[in-house]
């Protein structure tokens, strides 16, 4: 069986922030080479299978019990809006670009728990669950995700992987989908190798502006 949490567990400082992300142009700056940048609120898109990264406070009826993380179609769903992190020991200063490599974390704004993954299986096809954890942002290691992207920063238009810092695992979608209580959401999993199910694009949101110029490099994906 799933279960719900708390229906009023949005905290009021995430609320507003979401908020203003749904006001057109809240704020949102673009720079040149239209990067990602620390501090950034926005949503990601599995490229393959066109679906959201997404959470909400239902919890996995197996596995570790935390909340889940699926993905969804719809483009307006608020509670698909991530905000990009550093690690606990810091590391990715409010507005800096995000390099290729290097390791973040995603936090979900209306419920304050981050991205995470773990040794328990997941729901429907067996790979590895990926669930959201912590309180207010605050979770332990296996929360780092190392961004694997071409260049040196992350660009708003190009696909980037995540890979998981603690299990080496790609944050990955197959097409599964659950039914009730979440009828049509897709599972989102830990993969072991890199392939076309765990390639994700950057897509609404806000963008902090860059707060140095960055420099011309690369690398590979």
């Amino acid at each position: 069986m799933w279960s719900a949490g708390r229906g009023g567990a949005a905290r009021p400082v995430l609320l507003g922030l979401l908020l203003a992300l749904l006001v057109p142009g809240g704020g949102a700056a673009k720079t040149g080479a239209e990067l990602v940048t620390c501090g950034s609120v926005l949503k990601l898109l599995n490229t393959h299978h066109r679906v959201r990264l997404h959470s909400h406070d239902i919890k996995y009826g197996s596995g570790s019990g935390q909340q889940s993380v699926t993905g969804v179609e719809a483009s307006d769903d608020a509670n698909s809006y991530w905000r990009i992190r550093g690690g606990s020991e810091g590391g990715c200063p409010r507005g800096s670009p995000v390099r290729c490599g290097q390791a973040v974390r995603l936090t979900h704004v209306l419920t304050g728990k981050n991205l995470h993954t773990h040794h328990f299986p997941s729901p429907l096809s067996n790979n590895q669950e990926v669930s959201a954890f912590g309180e207010d942002g605050q979770g332990d290691d296996l929360d780092l995700w190392t961004v694997r992207c071409s260049g040196r920063h992350w660009e708003r238009e190009a696909a980037v992987r995540f890979q998981h810092v603690g299990t080496s695992v790609f944050l990955s979608v197959t097409g599964e989908q659950y039914g009730s209580p979440i009828r049509g959401q897709h599972e989102v999993h830990g993969m072991p190798s890199a392939n076309t199910h765990n390639t994700w694009k950057a897509m609404e949101g806000i963008f902090i502006k860059p707060s140095v110029e960055p420099s011309a490099g690369h690398d590979e994906l």
